[in-house]
């Protein structure tokens, strides 16, 4: 059983930048696929950002592509999202996931396809 943690969130203004983090305990986080999702309010969970076990493929939603690089640090644990230009449409609560099923080169952009998700941690980008 995987745990994730997120954390960087916060409130920012159009243009400036954040990093989320995502960390992982119980389990070997080198053997997961990691993902980012964000929900808005009244909206449904969308993906964001995802990256292979080894960290060499990542895959991106067309909204933040150029945007939201993602990278991890297998020895510690961890999954980032780097936000730049953030956009007031970029306000959600942000995710991530694990997922455990994926080959080494693989990534997912299906909610359904992970297996362990972190509580969230909130971005509000104003105006």
């Amino acid at each position: 059983q995987v745990q994730l943690v997120e954390s960087g969130g916060g409130l920012v203004q159009a243009g400036d930048s954040l990093r989320l983090s995502c960390a992982a305990s119980g389990g070997t986080f080198s053997s997961y696929a990691m993902g980012w999702f964000r929900q808005a309010p009244g909206k449904e969970r969308e993906f964001v950002a995802a990256i292979s076990r080894s960290g060499y493929s990542t895959a991106y939603a067309d909204s933040v592509k150029g945007r939201f690089p993602i990278s991890r640090d297998n020895a510690k644990n961890t999954v980032y999202l780097q936000m730049n230009s953030l956009k007031p449409e970029d306000t959600a609560v942000y995710y991530c996931a694990a997922d455990r099923r994926r080959s080494s080169s693989g990534t997912s952009s299906l909610p359904d396809e992970y297996d362990y998700w972190g509580q969230g941690t909130q971005v509000t980008v104003s105006s």
